[in-house]
């Protein structure tokens, strides 16, 4: 794929970017054959959430075709330079008080967490979520930085499909995917560790899909040379010297933990993460980009990007509108878009949990599930996703390290992404 061409401010906060003709196709999506055992075949491998919560999760009656302009340009490059403006924007956050206050990241571990960064503990991957119609810019909607799932299914099990889509003559000779992910992660973690180091990597016991996830990882990890044990989260214990140990009584030097920074915080183990010498991936640094209150921070540092929407704190909402308060005239130039149509998202909250969507003053969708309604909310300008029969596609664009490696497609008939949507495998036609 191509070098990063990364966006940069020329003059001014609004309108000041460099911007590229978004006149070309729209994204398509194509009704095509199902392979006639796939279903054994993810059973072979393992994949046992294909279907979840009693309704299909992996869905390849259809898929979603690309130009390669439309995955260089559009999706890839603009990721990338999408994450190195994350990154800067982690080194304001722990510069401030006030924005790790407002990402409510709890006192007593805030030096844990600005110590990992200013360490520069390694990061292994993160997972935009982009709204696109195939005519850009792509928008950011949110970035899952420290948990993301579906990993599996976009590395993985999408490029089998194409595989074999391309050997039954159901997809055009020539065509591709944009899928290095797994080659990705294995260069990533050999470029991080010495060979036959041993890593751990933990999740929630009894959840197929993190297991699915932790399991990629950790395939990834052995392909590097390196050894991967795997303990379920409650397994882990804490030894009378205060190293954390798995389920077998081995040191943990290393942990993947697909478990969320803001819940690891505020549990009783957290107070002994620091003595531990115990590495995490991700990082402690990774809770300020799983926060959505980095949305309203990337806005206040990158207002006009071309992939970024308008956001804002609530909890400035009032004081900007009177005019007063250091957002008052960025809230000003985007009050007719806000007006239009906004998002109000908590910012600690997961597959669209406690989200609402608003238009011209009017509430046109929220979720059912209320679990992360006691959270400080930011209010984010709405991009209505593409619509196609009636499911509307969000792109999962994955960074490894510091770098976009591919995507993987989630659709779901609400406006809120949820955790009933369907992945889709896409292509790149010839």
């Amino acid at each position: 794929m191509g070098e990063m061409r990364p966006l940069r401010l020329v003059a001014g906060p609004v309108n000041a970017y460099m911007r590229r003709d978004y006149s070309g196709a729209d994204m398509q999506k194509i009704p095509l054959a199902e392979r006639p055992h796939w279903r054994n075949h993810a059973k072979e491998v393992g994949f046992t959430f294909a279907d979840m919560h009693g309704e299909p999760y992996w869905d390849e009656s259809s898929a979603y075709e690309f130009t390669l302009e439309q995955i260089e340009e559009d999706i890839e490059d603009p990721s990338t330079a999408l994450h190195g403006m994350c990154r800067e924007a982690v080194a304001e956050i722990i510069a401030s008080q006030e924005l790790m206050e407002k990402l409510s990241i709890p006192e007593a571990h805030r030096d844990l967490v600005a110590n990992s960064w200013r360490q520069n503990d390694p990061e292994i991957y993160g997972r935009f979520d982009l709204a696109y119609d195939g005519r850009g810019p792509a928008k950011l909607l949110e970035y899952n930085a420290d948990t993301p799932t579906s990993l599996y299914e976009s590395a993985a099990f999408q490029w089998q499909w194409l595989e074999d889509q391309l050997e039954a003559g159901v997809i055009a000779d020539g065509s591709d995917q944009f899928n290095g992910i797994h080659e990705a992660l294995v260069a990533r973690f050999a470029a991080l560790f010495e060979p036959d180091s041993d890593l751990h990597f933990t999740a929630v016991g009894g959840n197929p899909e993190d297991y699915g996830t932790v399991e990629a990882m950790g395939w990834a990890a052995r392909e590097a040379g390196l050894g991967a044990h795997y303990c379920d989260l409650d397994k882990i214990a804490l030894s009378d010297d205060g190293q954390f140990l798995d389920d077998e009584d081995r040191r943990i030097a290393v942990l993947f933990k697909l478990y969320p920074w803001e819940d690891l915080l505020r549990d009783d183990y957290a107070a002994h993460i620091e003595g531990s010498g115990c590495l995490f991936l991700e990082p402690a640094w990774k809770a300020l980009l799983s926060n959505k209150g980095l949305l309203p921070v990337l806005w206040q540092m990158f207002e006009g990007h071309p992939n970024l929407l308008p956001a804002f704190f609530e909890s400035d909402l009032a004081e900007a509108r009177g005019g007063s308060g250091p957002h008052a005239a960025a809230l000003s130039r985007a009050e007719s878009q806000l007006a239009a149509g906004h998002v109000l998202k908590p910012i600690l909250s997961r597959e669209g949990a406690s989200v609402s969507i608003h238009e011209h003053g009017k509430l046109v969708e929220q979720s059912t599930n209320t679990e992360y309604s006691d959270h400080p909310r930011i209010v984010q300008a709405y991009a209505p996703l593409p619509e196609f029969d009636g499911s509307r596609p969000v792109i999962g664009s994955w960074i490894v390290g510091q770098a976009c490696a591919g995507i993987g497609i989630r659709e779901d008939r609400s406006r809120i992404t949820q955790d009933l949507s369907r992945f889709k495998p896409h292509y790149i036609r010839a």
